[in-house]
């Protein structure tokens, strides 16, 4: 009597278990960050005053978004040219001089994405709220989970190619 299975999650053909899950697993979390993105913009922004006052929040949400990264684009240049030197010089591999840099721009997105996701869902959670407890909890913890699902997507991604 045989006990062994024809298929197994230990790998799939040559490909060890670790090497796949991962990458589905990314995909999986930025399409769920989609989907919850998507189900978050459908809801009302409510009565006009929210609408203003959110655009407000918004455009000054952004504007120290844009501010902030143009500081740390500086710093990054900076941190790439001493990793570039570093390899150079053979003192660290090449995947450094890359990695750190790419790392440093998927953090970046997420931190976009977050930023983007919070100020539109801020408006749209509190119209929610005003109808029912649980449609404005739906769209909080729906919005709140894009940032986590990105961040977790973006690295496992990353993690994978490496």
């Amino acid at each position: 009597m045989s006990t062994t299975m024809p298929f197994t999650l230990a790998s799939v053909g040559d490909i060890p278990t670790p090497y796949w899950v991962a990458p589905v697993g990314a995909i999986a979390a930025l399409v769920m960050a989609r989907v919850f993105t998507a189900s978050v913009m459908k809801r009302s922004e409510g009565d006009d005053e929210m609408i203003r006052i959110a655009q407000a929040v918004r455009e000054g949400a952004m504007a120290y978004l844009v501010r902030l990264y143009k500081v740390v684009a500086g710093v990054f240049v900076l941190l790439v040219l001493f990793l570039a030197a570093l390899t150079a010089l053979k003192l660290q591999p090449w995947q450094s001089m890359v990695g750190v840099p790419v790392a440093g721009l998927l953090s970046g997105l997420c931190g976009w994405f977050g930023m983007k996701m919070a100020t539109n869902a801020s408006a749209r959670t509190a119209a929610a709220a005003k109808e029912s407890l649980n449609e404005g909890l739906t769209i909080a913890f729906r919005s709140g989970a894009v940032m986590g699902l990105n961040v977790v997507g973006f690295a496992l991604l990353d993690a994978s190619v490496w």
